[in-house]
């Protein structure tokens, strides 16, 4: 049996191919890192095997806790290569976008992972609608960590939701109320017991009020 079966390509963007298949016959995602044309050459190779590596430790770590984000089942740096459990369920994106969802129970459930993920001071770094997976089964799955780091200052968390803010106004400007359902679930939410080197992160209700702080910056300019 080949260790790696590709059913279909998910998606083609400008720094990774991502594709489905098998990965000794467990359900997977294959992501392969893409050269970008513009860079120079050993630089590229340099941010690439970096950026794979961020990542691969990112989501080592978080297999020792109770957060739905997928496990490396294997990693080649030098090729490029990480090969991901499949996280079972739907994108966010198309989930909003279809009537009848329960819409609140969602974005509330996006609110509690994210708070969760903060509270260990982790950082998504890309939070939009199409790195959250929604499953009937198991709830919200969190995805895509190429951007993801480790810090406890409330500036990056603060500005992880302003990220997923954005992309909700943009994309989903027809879902009233979609961010107070995060906030919702962000402020309820059960932190974990914060094990860091780093101060533990800051209060919920204070990523928020960065939050807002951000977003009136950011409509200033």
């Amino acid at each position: 049996m080949l260790a790696w079966e590709e059913n279909e390509v998910i998606h083609i963007g400008a720094e990774a191919a991502v594709s489905s298949g098998l990965f000794l016959g467990l359900p997977a995602v294959r992501k392969v890192r893409r050269p970008r044309a513009y860079r120079n050459p050993k630089l590229d190779q340099r941010l690439t095997k970096h950026r794979m590596a961020t990542e691969a430790r990112f989501l080592s770590r978080l297999s020792e806790y109770d957060i739905p984000t997928p496990k490396i089942l294997s990693f080649e740096q030098s090729n490029g290569v990480i090969i991901q459990t499949l996280m079972p369920g739907i994108q966010l994106v198309e989930i909003l976008r279809t009537e009848g969802s329960d819409n609140r129970e969602i974005l509330t459930n996006c609110g509690e992972i994210i708070r969760k993920l903060h509270s260990l001071g982790g950082v998504h770094g890309d939070l939009t609608t199409n790195n959250i997976i929604w499953d009937e089964n198991n709830g919200v799955s969190l995805i895509d960590f190429g951007l993801s780091m480790w810090t406890t200052e409330i500036e990056k968390l603060g500005l992880d939701l302003q990220v997923f803010s954005e992309c909700l106004s943009a994309s989903h400007p027809e879902v009233e109320n979609a961010l107070e359902w995060v906030f919702d679930g962000y402020v309820g939410a059960k932190d974990f017991e914060y094990s860091g080197s780093d101060s533990p992160p800051p209060p919920a209700k204070d990523v928020i009020e960065r939050y807002h702080l951000i977003r009136s910056r950011v409509r200033y300019h």
